[in-house]
């Protein structure tokens, strides 16, 4: 009997403890949070914040300075004079003479340009009608000629005798006395021109000639 009670009473015992345990088992609802079967709905990201960024979006498009740093300096100079030498910006043309005895006349202007013409008479006047760099584009009287170096050129001016036969005064005048004459092709120093006539110097005479009979001065130019 007393085996029989103690029985029943860790029956009773054990029924009373297993609700306990799974009541501490069992998880306890939050009740700051709530389950819903829909999602929260969240804003849509705006367009811009999603899509890449173009380049010209982040830096802005390309200046023309960018692309060409020369171009506003250039805008900026006034419109060359085509009369104008781009280097010197003296007169073209403009009459100059060989300095030396030779000079070699380019298709280019550089050394890597073939030789064309080569002019071998000290002084002889020359037109000059380009310019470019250290170079020279010249021509003669008859019209030859190429690209020289500047240093094969002077400042000194000449005429060359285009008449058949020049007739040089002791005056700017026809009336006036001859002091001698000279040929076609003789080449004399200018000392003088105005009101178209010219004072050269021709082995060591000095006359006046009508600027007419002479290539290498313009017909009004005025040298004094």
């Amino acid at each position: 009997m007393l085996f029989r009670a103690l029985a029943l009473m860790l029956v009773a015992g054990a029924g009373s403890a297993a609700p306990a345990l799974a009541e501490t088992a069992r998880p306890r609802a939050n009740p700051l949070l709530v389950q819903t079967s829909a999602p929260i709905p969240r804003p849509a990201p705006s367009p811009d914040a999603t899509a890449p960024k173009a380049v010209t979006d982040l830096i802005g498009p390309p200046t023309l300075a960018a692309i060409d740093p020369g171009a506003a300096r250039r805008a900026a100079e006034p419109p060359r004079d085509p009369n104008r030498g781009a280097v010197t910006n003296l007169p073209l043309p403009r009459f100059v003479s060989l300095k030396s005895g030779e000079g070699n006349a380019r298709r280019g202007p550089g050394l890597t340009h073939r030789i064309d013409w080569v002019f071998t008479r000290t002084s002889m006047p020359l037109k000059i009608t380009a310019e470019h760099e250290h170079w020279r584009r010249i021509e003669d009287a008859e019209g030859m000629g190429g690209w020289v170096h500047f240093a094969l050129l002077s400042g000194v001016r000449t005429a060359l005798v285009a008449a058949p036969r020049a007739a040089f005064h002791s005056r700017p005048d026809t009336a006036a006395q001859v002091v001698f004459a000279a040929e076609a092709g003789v080449v004399g120093k200018i000392l003088q021109c105005a009101a178209g006539w010219c004072r050269l110097v021709v082995d060591g005479q000095k006359g006046w000639v009508p600027i007419a009979a002479l290539w290498g001065v313009d017909p009004d130019e005025t040298i004094e």
